[in-house]
């Protein structure tokens, strides 16, 4: 027999896809694919040497896989975290006579344990940049008699206001972590900073506590307490108490919230403030998959206000999420429109108009970065001037759509071909063993597939035309793109079993006779058969199950 299969080589195999069953297979449906596998891949079969040295490779890696899904130790742990999973150090202790319930608890364990001892190694930065924008001098210039001034011939735009802020976590245990935060800020020349740590404790399922402790240059040492506390399932509240020393003397604060969950979708909020600016807040929340709406009220000093938002999500690969809000109160009453989008994998861009009085008309761009924000308030007018409303609305558009056809775009096509190349690299010695195995499975399946093919015709019933698998290209505006895919046909044919063909639902590259001809692109498998004489076409995707014949399938041939 030939020399036992690397680990390496295992792991890059899907048992189920290989033996073609379901997950949830049965010993009985295992045993009969197995067996299967092994009448058309046993050595003693074929007496041509390369034949049988290929045949006894392939015959190891079925006889590998059924000895992984046939014990229903190893299957657990295969089913729950993959062949990785008997690599876990300290795993050699489970016993082999426990449940599946049991090994998952033991490695549980074992995760737990290595978990804690990255939890050095762990931090949750969070960060945020704001720039805040003085743009009035576009829309509202001085009189004439001051045009003499020097300079005055260009508009004046300045940053008026900046805001630094940053936060990271330590895990000390697995239960405390140790939060570090800082701040600067400053506007119209004068600023100050400010640095806080906090000490936080999860002291149970239902609840946790935090301690903080804070300084800074325009404020004096601030001590505070937050209690996170869940009463019911659908109910919990939050309380934050502080105290702030300064040169005036002690300003204490204390804010607690409770909130419900009204339905599955819907979260209601009441808010109590107390100190400098008391207030009282209630409101309503409700999130589904495709929108966001929000109704809130605030009686307060010395501010007063109702709110309503809306927002409509896009369910397209860009996340599009579009807004609106109508805030009115005390101040007066703000309007504000706006969008967001994701512009790559890591990355949202957003910009909204403000629009109210007296504060005028103001643009707000955001670029949210992973954990980092970027917040750019740009106020263009203290009045309501169409003039300025027309180019924040049209302004931002007109830019967002020349840098995405022109920058962003290509970047975003140029980055992906390199991650493929890089990709295809990697693997590309992994993916000529496969095409190998493929080939070798193909011809050692001639022979049974020749049987199936005359026990077939004989019924009149299923027979693989041809059958391809990989990457169609069908879209006219990517025909410049290149048709990479196999052909399938003696692999699928010989899965046919009682003028049945059934595929589950799992990716078809670990099928035996297929291999991935294009990774890490979208694949499909195209089938031409012929059952009871009738010719049938059917697309399906990689990971999607099939079963043949069906009557949807049929071509019609009348027109």
């Amino acid at each position: 027999m030939a020399t036992a299969l690397s680990e390496e080589e295992l792991d890059n195999e899907d048992y189920y896809s290989l033996l073609n069953v379901r997950r949830e297979a049965s010993s009985e449906e295992l045993k009969a694919a197995y067996r299967r596998l092994c009448m058309l891949y046993h050595p003693d079969k074929h007496r041509d040497p390369e034949l049988k040295s290929q045949a006894e490779r392939l015959f190891n890696l079925v006889h590998q896989a059924y000895e992984v899904l046939s014990d229903p130790q190893t299957r657990a742990i295969y089913d729950i975290y993959g062949k990785r999973g008997l690599e876990m150090e300290g795993w050699e202790v489970v016993e082999r006579r426990r449940t599946p319930a049991e090994i998952r608890e033991e490695f549980e364990r074992l995760q737990r344990e290595r978990e804690e001892r990255r939890l050095q190694q762990r931090t949750n930065p969070k960060g945020t940049i704001s720039v805040g924008i003085d743009a009035t001098d576009l829309f509202d210039r001085y009189e004439e008699e001051y045009e003499d001034v020097s300079g005055s011939g260009f508009p004046q735009i300045e940053i008026n206001k900046m805001h630094i802020s940053q936060s990271i976590e330590a895990p000390l245990t697995a239960t405390d972590t140790a939060i570090l935060s800082g701040s600067l800020s400053t506007q119209n020349g004068n600023g100050g900073g400010s640095i806080n740590f906090a000490l936080r404790r999860v002291t149970s399922a239902k609840g946790w506590g935090e301690l903080e402790f804070g300084a800074g240059d325009l404020q004096g040492p601030l001590l505070g307490l937050k209690l996170f506390r869940n009463l019911t399932p659908r109910c919990f509240v939050t309380t934050n108490c502080a105290l702030q020393f300064s040169s005036r003397g002690i300003r204490p604060g204390l804010t607690t919230v409770l909130a419900r969950n009204l339905d599955k979708n819907t979260v209601g909020y009441l808010q109590w403030r107390w100190g400098i600016q008391s207030a009282m807040n209630t409101s309503i929340v409700r999130d589904t998959k495709t929108s966001h709406f929000t109704v809130a009220l605030q009686l307060g000093i010395p501010h007063s206000f109702a709110l309503i938002s809306y927002q409509h999500k896009f369910q397209d690969d860009d996340q599009t999420r579009v807004k609106g809000s109508l805030k009115a109160g005390f101040f007066g009453t703000v309007v504000e429109y706006g969008a967001e989008r994701k512009i790559s994998s890591h990355s949202v861009l957003g910009a909204a108009v403000s629009i109210g009085v007296p504060q005028g008309v103001s643009l707000k761009v955001k670029l949210n970065r992973a954990s980092q924000t970027y917040f750019f308030p740009i106020h263009l007018t203290d009045q309501l001037l169409p003039s300025a409303v027309f180019y924040a609305t049209v302004g931002p558009l007109v830019v967002y759509f020349a840098m995405h056809r022109l920058v962003i775009k290509p970047y975003l096509r140029a980055q992906k071909e390199r991650e493929l190349e890089k990709q295809r690299e990697s693997t590309a010695t992994d993916i000529l063993q496969k095409k190998q195995e493929a080939e070798a499975a193909v011809r050692l399946m001639q022979e049974s597939v020749r049987r199936i093919i005359e026990a077939e015709e004989s019924r009149m019933g299923l027979i693989i035309v041809n059958a391809w698998y990989g990457k169609f290209v069908n879209d006219r505006s990517k025909k410049n793109e290149k048709v990479k895919v196999i052909d399938v046909t003696v692999p699928l044919q010989c899965l046919v079993k009682d003028s049945k063909l059934i595929l589950t639902e799992a990716s078809k590259a670990g099928l035996p006779g297929f291999y991935d001809p294009c990774v890490g692109e979208e694949k499909n498998l195209k089938v031409l058969y012929q059952f009871r004489g009738v010719l049938h076409q059917v697309m399906a995707l990689d990971s999607e199950a099939l079963r043949i014949p069906k009557q949807s399938h049929r071509i019609d041939t009348d027109g």
